[in-house]
């Protein structure tokens, strides 16, 4: 790839340097700087309008800032051919839309193209095909490659959206909220793929966006926490996902508990749990 401006330091996968986002004459995000590296596991996590789907989309080269840099595989949007970077990204957005009925199968396949329908007159290779139905096994799906979307229940679509991501060998998966209306085993399932994922593709990069701390794979290595666009608290997960740190960012007295290596949060009115420090 050209065009771009090379990272100096290699293991830095993205970056936010003094972010803004205005929109509407609104800020959406103000002076936000986050880092993700190779092999890190970030969580989003804030209250709605924190501004979280908006640096997923950054991160994504989906959206430009209105003030600060972006840097995304050492290239800095805005000096870069943003198609082929987007190559290079994994995407599950549990919204995914499609207009036509595509199999199992075919929505894997767009995970190589581009879009989220077939382009006209294309074909995959056989190396796609393979790769394709290789990821479908992995996902638990190898029964119902051949099913039309509109009939999947909400798990199943998960699960395939997890595989189209992952269709271009990505060196970045990013997560949008990937649980939206899954019921507890679609969930555990999902995260578990995750996990499986994660161990399986050490220099492999995530971040996941969430609401529920119940939602975060026992995976996750870092977490940034954000209220009204800016980032309250950032790092370590251990160290960010504290009753304090939670309590601030959502403006509401809660518990954190891990056990297990899963998160559970609660009103901090009732304690009951035992807290993490």
């Amino acid at each position: 790839m050209g065009g771009g401006y090379a990272e100096a330091v290699p293991d830095v996968v993205l970056r936010l340097s003094g972010v803004d986002v205005i929109r509407d004459e609104r800020p959406i995000l103000a002076g936000v700087d986050l880092e993700v590296r190779q092999g890190e596991h970030w969580a989003l996590i804030g209250a709605n309008g924190a501004g979280k789907s908006t640096m997923l989309a950054l991160l994504a080269a989906q959206q430009f800032p209105s003030a600060g840099t972006v840097t995304v595989l050492g290239m800095t949007l805005g000096r870069v051919e943003l198609r082929g970077l987007r190559s290079r990204i994994g995407h599950v957005d549990p919204r995914h839309r499609l207009m036509n009925p595509l199999t199992v199968r075919e929505v894997v396949w767009t995970g190589g193209t581009g879009g989220a329908e077939l382009p006209m007159r294309w074909s995959p290779s056989d190396a796609e095909r393979e790769r394709a139905d290789w990821l479908i096994g992995v996902v638990g799906l190898r029964r119902l490659a051949d099913k039309p979307w509109p009939t999947l229940s909400q798990g199943e679509r998960g699960r395939t959206l997890v595989a189209r991501a992952l269709q271009s060998d990505p060196e970045i998966l990013l997560l949008d909220e990937p649980t939206t209306g899954l019921d507890i085993p679609a969930r555990e399932g999902l995260l578990d793929i995750l996990d499986q994922l994660r161990a399986e593709h050490p220099a492999l990069a995530s971040v996941l966006v969430t609401h529920h701390l119940e939602d975060l794979p026992a995976s996750t290595s870092h977490a940034a926490l954000l209220r009204e666009g800016a980032i309250t608290a950032s790092g370590a997960v251990d160290r960010v996902l504290t009753s304090a740190n939670l309590s601030a960012a959502l403006d509401y007295p809660l518990i954190v508990a891990r056990v297990g290596g899963r998160w559970s949060v609660r009103s901090g009115r009732h304690p009951n749990i035992p807290e993490t420090e």
